[in-house]
């Protein structure tokens, strides 16, 4: 039943040797200090979460996100004003990608700039769609019902958004990269009869076609952060299979940064599998290391948290306390590297 869901747990790939050879400098000005396991931290603003709550809601009130409904296109024009207000260079990637029932979906990722002219970058990434079913619901009845996607979805563009609102007060001597991913939440329905295309089951599909198009263009970032359910409520976080394999160094530091910060109850020292997300495409094909911040819950009817594809996956259900666990480690990685 698992592999019909959203992130298949999979085994071994090739692993990609130009983004480990590429990613062996990404973080060269953290300092550790003391002793081996304590990182010198730099000075960094506060990440309110409360502000992050904010984008949520905002979000959330367009209604479900579904690709190609209104709730899509309005939210996504939202999104374009946002990041622009935030002083961001915005660009979109569109096209029209193909369904688990064969059917096209428009595709429309959102690109916000910081310090454009800046060749040295890092890519921050979250996906923006909703699920068009909630298919884990304990209801069946409403297994065909959209998600609200408070969680899966809202959480992580708003943490980019606040990030970027904060930035545009103090900037960085380097360039960020916000990526808003499309489609990546409409995978194989657990009740379709097909079992899916042969590479994900229909899942991220927008990273996908943006890593294509970003390692035609010779698009280059150090080191990359996808950002992935980060506000639900319960939510622990740990390293997961992909990140460790592809961005170890990064996974590293985030985790000894958010334990210094008194984050440890959150980000806990424990491995998870091997999770299809939006970072997979970024370091298979644009081969650009990029680590999954994605929660890994035990006890929960879901290890991505009890409203994983439910229809309780509202704004009622989500922690500002893990959205300031997620927000400050990040801001702090990102202001340590400066």
């Amino acid at each position: 039943m698992l592999t019909r869901y959203k992130r298949l747990l999979i085994g071994c790939l090739c692993c990609g040797f130009t983004a480990t050879v590429l990613f062996s400098s990404c973080i060269g000005k953290t300092k550790r200090a003391g002793n081996s396991d304590t990182i010198a931290l730099a000075q960094a603003p506060e990440f309110r979460a409360d502000s992050a709550f904010a984008y949520i809601e905002a979000q959330c009130a367009f209604g479900p996100r579904v690709p190609g409904s209104a709730a899509h296109e309005a939210c996504g024009d939202w999104i374009v004003r946002q990041f622009q207000s935030f002083g961001a260079e915005v660009s979109e990637l569109k096209t029209t990608v193909t369904g688990f029932d064969g059917q096209p979906m428009p595709c429309r990722n959102i690109q916000a700039r910081m310090n454009p002219e800046a060749a040295n970058r890092v890519l921050i990434t979250a996906h923006w769609d909703s699920r068009a079913w909630a298919d884990n619901d304990p209801d069946e009845r409403q297994h065909r019902t959209p998600v609200a996607a408070a969680n899966d979805g809202a959480s992580g563009v708003a943490v980019m958004m606040e990030v970027a609102r904060l930035l545009q007060q103090t900037g960085l001597s380097y360039g960020i990269d916000f990526v808003c991913f499309d489609v990546e939440d409409q995978g194989t329905p657990d009740w379709a009869e097909t079992s899916g295309d042969d590479d994900g089951g229909y899942w991220c599909l927008g990273s996908r076609y943006w890593a294509e198009q970003a390692y035609a263009v010779g698009y280059r970032a150090r080191y990359g952060v996808n950002l992935d359910m980060v506000g639900g409520r319960g939510a622990r976080f740990a390293m997961e299979g992909f990140s460790r394999r592809y961005a170890q160094q990064i996974v590293t530091v985030f985790w000894q940064i958010a334990h210094q910060l008194g984050f440890g109850d959150y980000f806990v020292h424990r491995e998870s599998g091997y999770v299809t997300d939006d970072h997979l495409p970024v370091n298979q094909i644009a081969h650009i290391p990029c680590m999954d911040i994605i929660p890994h819950t035990e006890g929960a009817r879901s290890s991505f948290g009890d409203s994983w594809h439910t229809v309780s996956d509202t704004p009622e259900n989500i922690d500002p306390a893990v959205l300031r666990a997620v927000g400050q480690t990040l801001v702090q990685l990102l202001y340590n590297d400066n």
